[in-house]
């Protein structure tokens, strides 16, 4: 178990130290259309790995989370078009509201479980879609809100490009996010979700809270998520009710299932392929959702635990192969020591 735990650690520091190193130096060596791609993987590895917290650790498969999404970039497009908020204190209210929309509608959806919690969320999601869409003075309706100004590095103004700068801005807040995070999923809170996905009866008759603790999870989901969405709405420069579609929710779960739900790197993985599949495959041809599907078919049926278990689905088959190549080689006597007796012998013993 100790060697196990070890060897995790060192995976994570060869792959996350050379990682950082390649995404502080991408605006260096990319143009401007993969570095703007970049940052939308950024943003959305904040948003799947936030559902993750739902859907990987918890077991609450959501299909509203796009509410808190769209209510962080419809909290800046507010702030920052309208009142000239700064974007640290804009992105802050975000996730205060986002928080805020947790605490108010988790003690109605975490009454239910499974399919229901899965049906109420995305009533959620509809009842603030049609608020958005019907509220056209405020929130501009189904034409949404243009024109949010974009934040950039004080710092970085007139050393590298606008492009660069937001890719930097996003950089730093998803790092800091994602730290957070890791944190939180590694703690024992976040042990104490993993034992409410595995067998909540059994948690809450050792004690444990398990409502509180989803309550708990689905606040702080709720939070990122909205972080995620303001961070859009700057990075696009607009926000629309396309933006709390139960669509983009659907898309994430995609994302974290793809990638591995359940585990830290796993959204993240997800996240690159889908936004790569949309942009680099839609180059070539319009079919580029069937496409992702057949490679979300191909995943389940092959990596049921997501792309981020390659590894160790491909050590597993090694050993698989090193076991019965021993057995392959024996010659069949060897294999097989205990003949039936012959005819004669049978008679022999009779």
């Amino acid at each position: 178990m100790m060697a196990t735990a070890r060897l995790a650690r060192n995976w994570r520091r060869a792959i996350g130290v050379p990682l950082a190193v390649l995404l502080l130096a991408a605006p260096a060596f990319l143009p401007t259309y993969p570095l703007s791609v970049l940052t939308e993987i950024l943003i959305f590895s904040l948003f799947a790995m936030s559902l993750n917290l739902l859907l990987g650790y918890a077991g609450l498969p959501s299909l509203g989370h796009s509410a808190f999404f769209g209510t962080g970039g419809y909290a800046v497009g507010l702030l920052a078009k309208y009142l000239g908020i700064p974007a640290p204190v804009a992105l802050l209210i975000a996730v205060v509201a986002g928080v805020a929309l947790a605490l108010v509608t988790g003690p109605f959806v975490l009454r239910t479980h499974g399919a229901y919690f899965l049906i109420l969320t995305l009533s959620l999601t509809q009842v603030l879609f049609g608020i958005v869409w019907l509220w056209r003075r405020v929130t501009g309706g189904d034409d949404g809100l243009p024109g949010i100004p974009t934040p950039k590095l004080p710092f970085l103004v007139g050393r590298v490009s606008d492009t660069a700068n937001f890719y930097y801005l996003a950089l730093v807040v998803v790092g800091i996010a994602l730290l957070t995070m890791a944190w939180i999923v590694r703690s024992p809170f976040g042990l104490a979700l993993i034992g409410i996905r595995e067998n909540e009866r059994y948690l809450a008759g050792l004690g444990y809270p398990t409502w509180t603790l989803k309550y708990a999870a689905y606040t702080i989901a709720g939070g990122y998520g909205a972080l995620a969405g303001g961070l859009f709405a700057y990075f696009k420069g607009f926000v629309g009710p396309g933006q709390i579609s139960w669509l983009l929710a659907g898309e994430g779960m995609v994302m974290v299932i793809l990638g591995g739900a359940g585990t830290f790197w796993g959204p993240i993985i997800g996240a690159a392929l889908v936004l790569l599949l949309r942009y680099e495959v839609s180059a070539f041809t319009q079919r580029w959702v069937m496409i992702l599907g057949i490679v979300f078919i191909l995943t389940v049926l092959l990596l049921p635990q997501g792309i981020v278990r390659l590894p160790d689905r491909i050590r597993q088959l090694r050993a698989q192969l090193r076991r019965e190549a021993p057995l392959a080689r024996r010659p069949a006597s060897a294999v097989s020591p205990h003949r039936e007796p012959s005819v004669e012998q049978v008679i022999e013993r009779s």
